[in-house]
C-alpha cells in the first residue's frame, strides 16, 4: 500500500530515488552574442567572486568548453525578490558555457547532449543568426528544454539599466518610446523563432510553459534581469525535469568534454558526472580509438570555489569522492586515445565491465565509424566504416603511405576538432592531429609532405615542448612553417595567407629561366662552415648554377639546395657562370660526412627541363654536361628525359 505523498515517503514497490541533484544547464547561441558574459555575470554575484573569464578569453571568444558550478545559496540570495521568501529545492545550477564560433559544432553538440535544460542566448538587436539557428536544431535534436535570454537590451537606444533590477521592473520605468523601441524587437524574434517552429513568448506572460518557449530579456554586461533567467531556468527544471534530477543512483556515467595536457598533471580529461559516485582508485571505462578502455582514477579535482573548468588555473581543490551532479578533471594513465563526447563509465565489477564495454563499443560505432575522413591520396571524403573498402577498390595508396597533409596540434581534443573543421571546409587533408605542445616528431612529419603548400604545422593554443624545437621552427631558414595562436579565426587567415605567398614564390621560380646544366668543384681549404647550411668555396667548371638549384654527386648521390651564392667581394647574386669563384651556401649536407673538398657536383636538371633545354642552343660545354646529367639518370630510369 503507498504511503501518503504528503509524507514524502515511498512505496516499497517504488523504483528507489537518488538525490535531488543540480540541473544542468547549457548555454549557447552565436559567437558574440553574450554568452561568456552572461557567466561571468553569474560568478561574479557569488561570495567567491573570480576574474572575468572573457577577459582571459582570446579574443573575448571561447575557444574551450567549460563548467561552472552555482550553488543555491547564491541562487536564491539573487532571486530572493521574485521568490518572495521561498528557496529553490535544487542544490545549485552546473553550467557548461560552450564555443559560438562554427568551427565548433561538435562541442556545441556535446554540451547540449549532457545538459538538462539549456540557455540560448539571443542578441536582442541582431536576431537569429547562423549558429543561433544549429543551437536550435540541436536542441530540437536532442529534446532539451530551453530558455532564451533576449540579452543587450541595455543597446535599445535610451534603455536606462539597473545592477540586480528584474526585467518587469525595468520595462515599467522605461520611458514609453523606449518601450516601442523593445517591442519592435520583441516582435521582430517573435517572427523569426516562429519560421523555425517555435512559438516565443515573454516570459512574465506565459500561461503554459510547455507550449511556449520563455524569452527572457536581460542585459548581461550590467546584470539587468538576471534573477529573472535564473528563476525561469530552476523553476522550469525543477518542474518538468524531477524524475531526471532525481536519478542519481546507480554505477556512475559521465560525459567527457574534453581530454587535455595538464601541466604537472598529464593527460585528464574535463567530466560531467550526471549519475552515481566516483572516488580515487576506481576504476573507469572511456571510448578511445580503438574501442573501450580501461584505467584507474589517480585524481579527483574540481574547480575552487566559483571558478570554472575551462580557467581554473591553479585553483583546483583535490576530492577523495565526487556525486552527481558536478564537472570534474580526473587524472588517469593512458587517457591519450579518450574520445571526447563519449561516456565514461564506472567498472570497479565484472558485472560493470560487461555492461561498460557492451554501451561503449555501441556508442564508439556510431561515433567513429560515422567520422568522416579525408583520404590523403585521393582527396576524396568517406565515411570511416567505408574508409578500408575505398584504399582496396582504386588506385589510391591509402592514407598510410602517403605524405599529403598537414600536421596540427592542440591543447585539447576540441580545439584539433575546431582546426580539423576549418581545415576540411577548404578541402585542405590532415596528415595528423594530436594533443599537446609540438615536438620534433612533428616537425619532421611536416618537413615531409610532399606539397609544399603543406610543409606547415597549425597549432592552436600550443608550442613548442623544448626551447631547442622552438628555435627550429622560429629559424629563418626553416623548412616547416609553424603557425599557432589562441584564436582559431587569426590562424586560418594566417595559414591561408602564408599558403598565397608561397604559391607566388613557387610560380616565381617557375617562371624564371630554364635549369641549365652546370657542374662545380668543391675547392681546397675553402670550407666556411661546415652545416646548416654547408657554406663552401666552389669554382664553376662549365655551364652555370642558379639560386634554389639542387646539387648531386657525379654518381647521382643528391646533396642538398643552394640556398645562397656570394662573390669574393661578398655581395649576393642569384646567378654564378663557368670561371666563377663563389661562395656556395648549401642546405642538407655536412662537410666531412656528405660532402669533402675537391668533390664534383653536377647541377640537378628537372626532366621536364632537360627536354626542353635539348630543343633550344646551348653552349658546347652545356651540351656536355647535359649528356652526362641525362645518362646519370639513365642508369635508374631508361625513358628518362626521352
Amino acid at each position: 500500500m503507498d504511503q501518503d505523498e504528503s509524507s514524502g515517503g515511498e512505496s516499497e514497490d517504488a523504483a528507489p530515488r537518488g538525490h535531488n541533484r543540480q540541473p544542468i544547464v547549457s548555454v549557447l547561441g552565436h559567437v558574440d552574442h553574450g554568452k561568456t558574459s552572461l557567466l561571468d555575470m553569474v560568478r561574479s554575484i557569488g561570495s567567491q567572486r573570480q576574474a572575468s573569464v572573457m577577459d582571459r578569453e582570446a579574443g573575448g571568444i571561447t575557444q574551450h568548453i567549460g563548467a561552472t558550478e552555482v550553488p543555491a545559496d547564491v541562487l536564491n540570495e539573487t532571486c530572493a525578490a521574485m521568490l518572495g521568501g521561498k528557496n529553490f529545492k535544487s542544490p545549485g545550477l552546473l553550467f557548461i558555457d560552450t564555443p559560438g564560433h562554427h568551427s565548433f559544432a561538435s562541442l556545441r553538440n556535446r554540451g547540449g547532449s549532457v545538459s538538462d535544460i539549456a540557455v540560448l542566448v539571443v542578441d536582442i538587436m541582431e536576431g537569429l543568426q547562423p549558429q543561433t539557428i544549429e543551437s536550435l536544431t540541436i536542441l530540437k535534436e536532442t529534446k532539451t528544454p530551453f530558455v532564451i535570454a533576449g540579452n543587450k537590451v541595455d543597446r535599445i537606444h535610451g534603455w536606462r539599466c539597473e545592477r540586480g533590477r528584474s526585467f518587469v521592473q525595468s520595462y515599467a520605468d522605461q520611458r514609453e518610446d523606449v518601450q516601442s523601441l523593445f517591442m519592435d524587437r520583441y516582435w521582430k524574434i517573435i517572427g523569426q523563432f516562429s519560421e523555425h517552429g517555435f512559438n516565443l513568448e515573454r516570459y512574465d506572460q506565459i500561461r503554459d510553459f510547455r507550449q511556449n518557449v520563455a524569452l527572457v530579456p536581460m542585459s548581461a554586461k550590467e546584470g539587468e534581469g538576471l534573477q529573472d533567467l535564473l528563476a525561469v531556468t530552476v523553476g522550469l527544471a525543477e518542474r518538468f525535469l524531477e524524475d531526471r534530477l532525481t536519478d542519481t543512483l546507480g554505477t556512475a556515467q559521465g560525459t567527457v568534454l574534453e581530454m587535455r595536457d595538464e601541466v604537472g598533471m598529464g593527460k585528464t580529461v574535463d567530466v560531467i558526472l550526471y549519475r552515481g559516485a566516483l572516488k580515487v582508485g576506481d576504476t573507469v571505462m572511456l571510448a578511445g580509438q580503438e574501442g573501450p578502455f580501461k584505467t584507474h582514477i589517480k585524481g579527483l579535482k574540481r574547480p575552487q570555489g566559483m571558478a570554472e573548468m575551462r580557467d581554473a588555473g591553479k585553483r583546483w581543490v583535490n576530492f577523495d569522492a565526487v556525486e552527481a551532479a558536478c564537472g570534474v578533471k580526473l587524472v588517469a594513465p593512458n587517457l591519450e586515445a579518450t574520445i571526447a563526447g563519449t561516456t565514461l563509465y564506472l567498472a570497479n565489477t565484472d558485472e560493470e565491465v560487461a555492461h561498460a564495454e557492451e554501451a561503449i563499443r555501441e556508442e564508439w560505432r556510431t561515433i567513429f565509424d560515422a567520422m568522416p575522413v579525408m583520404c590523403a591520396s585521393c582527396n576524396e571524403i568517406f565515411a570511416r566504416s567505408a574508409f578500408g573498402e575505398h584504399t582496396s577498390k582504386g588506385p589510391c595508396r591509402g592514407a598510410e603511405e602517403d605524405r599529403t597533409g598537414v600536421v596540427i596540434k592542440a591543447d585539447t581534443v576540441g580545439g584539433l576538432e575546431a582546426l580539423a573543421f576549418e581545415l576540411h571546409q577548404r578541402n585542405i587533408p590532415v596528415r595528423q592531429a594530436t594533443v599537446g605542445p609540438v615536438n620534433k616528431k612533428d616537425i619532421l612529419m611536416a618537413k615531409t609532405a610532399t606539397d609544399p603548400l603543406q610543409k606547415v604545422i597549425l597549432g592552436f593554443s600550443t608550442k613548442a615542448n623544448t626551447v631547442d624545437t622552438a628555435s627550429q621552427l622560429e629559424d629563418d631558414d626553416a623548412e616547416v612553417k609553424f603557425i599557432s595562436g589562441p584564436i582559431i579565426y587569426h590562424i586560418m587567415d594566417e595559414f591561408e595567407a602564408w599558403q598565397e605567398a608561397t604559391k607566388e614564390a613557387i610560380e616565381e621560380e617557375q617562371r624564371e629561366t630554364l635549369v641549365y646544366p652546370g657542374r662545380v668543384l668543391y675547392l681546397k681549404d675553402h670550407t666556411f662552415r661546415a652545416k646548416g647550411p654547408a657554406i663552401v668555396g666552389m669554382r664553376v667548371l662549365g655551364g652555370r648554377i642558379h639560386v634554389g638549384q639542387r646539387l648531386m654527386k657525379l654518381d647521382g648521390t643528391m646533396v642538398g639546395q643552394i640556398k645562397s651564392l656570394r662573390t669574393r667581394a661578398s655581395e649576393d647574386v642569384k646567378e654564378a657562370n663557368q670561371g666563377d669563384e663563389i661562395a656556395v651556401a648549401v642546405q642538407g649536407p655536412t662537410v666531412g660526412r656528405h660532402i669533402e673538398e675537391l668533390d664534383e657536383f653536377y647541377v640537378d636538371v628537372p626532366e621536364r627541363h632537360a627536354k626542353r633545354l635539348k630543343k633550344i642552343g646551348l653552349t658546347p660545354i652545356e651540351e656536355e654536361i647535359l649528356d652526362e646529367i641525362i645518362a646519370l639518370h639513365r642508369k635508374d630510369n631508361h625513358f628518362w628525359a626521352r
